[in-house]
């Protein structure tokens, strides 16, 4: 059982969460445990089934979350888990916009006979989402997706899934524990990938799955847990506890990261290289009242279209100092790429669309880097 209070804030909780006793000469943290073997007649057994150094990342994830954490190799080994509870011919509904990772896994196995999938979705269309559920085994959603941020009506959609008696997973990873709960609001399991916020600097690859405290999700977690085991797709023990020294400051991120992209998108949707700014702390923004209502913060991520197309994107992405063009997202520094260079991207995600990912920095400094790049494409153009 865990020694912490669970009714104490996710602030304190992502600090305190996941220790070792306080014993006297105790370590503070919880030390990395390098082992494949274990002497028999405990719980552990085999380095394939636990590690301390798992448990206590699972513990802190699972208090923020209000579930039972597990944690994976990466975030698509967690996506492969999720999809593997469906039945062969089972069929899923997902997002149009989502983590491309995870439609290319749903796609190949539909293509091979595995699964039966439902139309791509626009998931800010609640009624529309949910005429595709029933008969549905698996309905997978993103609020906010990636990359186009649009935001899900997640209690309507929740409670019309597990009404009609399909599993709902709900990816969490650009809202994080701190900004959304959707175990909360109905969700069976919630999915990370760990790469990002919930470790934070762009060190290490990992993903988790959480159950939620119900009867179902009990199920759920031991399904879960039993086919991990069998199937081997575990996280490194270093990773694990790096990924657990980054959730310690998590909110402190967050916090930062967020404030600077609010201001960040205040100030490009005044930009004439702008031709469109998708950012929901926006009241601009059409998924601006829903996130209110279901958010505590409206996260890290901005998505612009830059004026010009996909050549002026890609100026935009070579032309500055600060700002790091790289995928992936949710590190302490400040990174963005043009989505459509990438092959696997849908096609309605526009060619413009540059997907940012704030940093910690000072917002100043990121601001300067960033105007003096889109005043150098604005006069290319002329």
């Amino acid at each position: 059982m865990p020694d912490f209070e669970p009714s104490l804030s996710p602030d304190t909780l992502a600090v305190t969460a996941g220790r070792p006793p306080h014993t006297p000469d105790a370590p503070l943290n919880q030390p990395v445990v390098l082992a494949s073997t274990y002497v028999a007649g405990g719980e552990m057994e085999y380095g394939r089934y636990d590690n301390p150094t798992w448990t206590a990342f699972e513990e802190v994830l699972g208090a923020l979350e209000g579930g039972r954490a597990l944690a994976y190799a990466s975030g698509l080994a967690a996506v492969a888990t999720v999809l593997d509870l469906v039945p062969v011919g089972g069929v899923v509904v997902a997002p149009r916009h989502a983590y491309l990772g995870t439609l290319g896994q749903l796609g190949d196995l539909v293509d091979a006979g595995r699964l039966s999938a439902a139309p791509l979705v626009d998931v800010a269309d609640t009624e529309a989402v949910l005429e595709l559920v029933p008969g549905a085994d698996l309905v997978i959603l993103e609020s906010p997706t990636n990359p186009a941020l649009e935001v899900a009506d997640l209690a309507a959609l929740c409670a019309g899934v597990r009404e009609a008696g399909a599993v709902v997973v709900v990816d969490n990873t650009f809202a994080t524990p701190l900004l959304q709960r959707p175990l909360e609001i109905g969700a069976d399991i919630v999915l990370h990938s760990a790469t990002k916020y919930l470790a934070g600097h762009s060190d290490l690859v990992l993903g988790a799955l959480v159950t939620a405290p119900t009867p179902r999700g009990e199920q759920l977690h031991e399904l879960l847990l039993n086919h991990r085991k069998k199937i081997g797709a575990i996280p490194g023990t270093f990773e694990t506890w790096l990924a657990l020294r980054g959730l310690r400051t998590l909110h402190l991120r967050v916090e930062r990261a967020a404030a600077n992209a609010a201001e960040l998108a205040r100030r490009l949707a005044d930009h004439p290289a702008i031709e469109r700014v998708r950012y929901p702390g926006l009241p601009s923004d059409p998924g601006h009242r829903r996130a209110s209502e279901q958010m505590k913060g409206y996260g890290a991520v901005i998505s612009i279209e830059v004026r010009g197309g996909a050549e002026a994107a890609d100026r935009l992405t070579r032309s500055t100092r600060l700002w790091v063009h790289a995928t992936s997202l949710g590190g302490v520094e400040s990174t963005f790429e043009r989505r459509r260079r990438w092959a696997g991207e849908i096609a309605t995600i526009p060619d413009n669309l540059v997907r940012m990912s704030v940093g910690i920095e000072n917002v100043e400094d990121l601001w300067a880097d960033l105007s003096t790049a889109l005043d150098g494409v604005l006069a290319s153009q002329a």
